[in-house]
């Protein structure tokens, strides 16, 4: 297969909740584009950089297990710019609950009207990842609370040291 999809978001952490995702996307296509969105407003925990190795770590033995190629960008731009230079055919959207389904059928109309080239693809969560969010994963990790269930180990790991209490 060689259909080409981008599947973008800050990923400050990545959770368990994307990786369930990217596996299912791996499965739909040859070749997915993580893009990490990185903008000057805000001040995420962890700098696109690392953001990119822990995403490279974590899903790049996933991607291959399902016969995927996986690649790693980032962008400051609007998805649509970044999905034609990736070449991407496909936005992936991952959707938890109806609350993500209203808010993701707006972006997916914005989108089709600015590059209607590039179909937008829901893929739901799987039920135990669900509650899954970034943001709850980082102030859990910040009030010391264990975050193991939530993401990958490596994730974990560099949470854990990013918050060690002096």
């Amino acid at each position: 297969m060689n259909r080409t999809a981008l599947y973008a978001g800050s990923f400050d952490p990545i959770t368990n909740g994307h990786l369930d995702v990217i596996r299912q996307a791996c499965r739909l296509v040859g070749r997915l584009v993580i893009a990490i969105g990185v903008h000057p407003g805000k001040t995420p925990l962890f700098a696109a950089d690392e953001r990119a190795e822990l995403i490279r770590a974590t899903c790049g033995p996933l991607a291959a297990a399902e016969g995927a190629s996986l690649e790693v960008a980032t962008f400051d731009d609007l998805a649509v710019a970044a999905a034609r230079r990736a070449g991407a055919t496909l936005f992936i959207r991952g959707l938890r609950d109806g609350t993500d389904l209203d808010y993701e059928m707006q972006l997916a109309g914005m989108n089709g009207v600015m590059a209607p080239e590039v179909q937008t693809v829901f893929l739901p969560a799987s039920t135990g990842v669900r509650p899954i969010t970034a943001t709850l994963v980082r102030q859990i990790a910040a009030m010391g609370g264990d975050v193991r269930p939530f993401v990958p180990p490596l994730v974990a790991e560099r949470l854990a040291a990013r918050f060690t209490r002096s």
